[in-house]
């Protein structure tokens, strides 16, 4: 299970770093809001899920930053702390799916929630939670897939997770 959520945790902060970049493309011109107000440095630098479930920079000196500040407030109040906020979340932006694409804000938003359940999941004590973390976190994968390929894709069909679906049914 280490692997995994080391896995998973990987591609959440592949999402971050990769994605941003083309979505900002197809919303609007310029920078994402979040790239040039929360440097990737931040991510980088970690995360740490406390014993209250709120998520926080490990880099206390990058913390203190003006951009730090902005994250621990982005995670705090936008962020879904537990997963029936994650999955109403999710829930939202599937019924967002025939709109056009998401403004940066309700992207960024989206990319911040799924980094969190990859810590939430890695926290998790039970499998079923771990189960549902996983399953929400590739929803939201799911999700910002199709938001990208709005106006893109052929037959607006996103492309496939491939061997990441397996995680859509975490008990099969």
């Amino acid at each position: 299970m280490a692997g995994m959520s080391q896995l998973l945790a990987w591609l959440g902060v592949a999402i971050c770093l990769l994605f941003p970049g083309v979505a900002g493309t197809q919303r609007q011109a310029g920078p994402s809001p979040l790239l040039t107000q929360l440097p990737l440095q931040l991510l980088w630098a970690g995360l740490e899920l406390d014993v209250k479930g709120e998520l926080h920079i490990q880099d206390e000196e990058l913390a203190s930053t003006h951009p730090g500040r902005r994250l621990r407030f982005l995670l705090q109040h936008h962020v879904p702390s537990d997963l029936e906020g994650a999955e109403q979340q999710l829930w939202q932006l599937q019924r967002l799916r025939k709109r056009p694409p998401l403004s940066p804000w309700e992207f960024e938003q989206m990319l911040l929630t799924g980094l969190s359940c990859v810590y939430r999941l890695h926290a998790a004590r039970e499998a079923e939670e771990r189960g549902r973390w996983a399953q929400v976190f590739a929803l939201l994968a799911q999700e910002t897939l199709w938001d990208l390929c709005k106006g893109f894709c052929p037959q607006d069909q996103p492309p496939s997770l491939g061997p990441w679906a397996l995680i859509l049914d975490p008990f099969p």
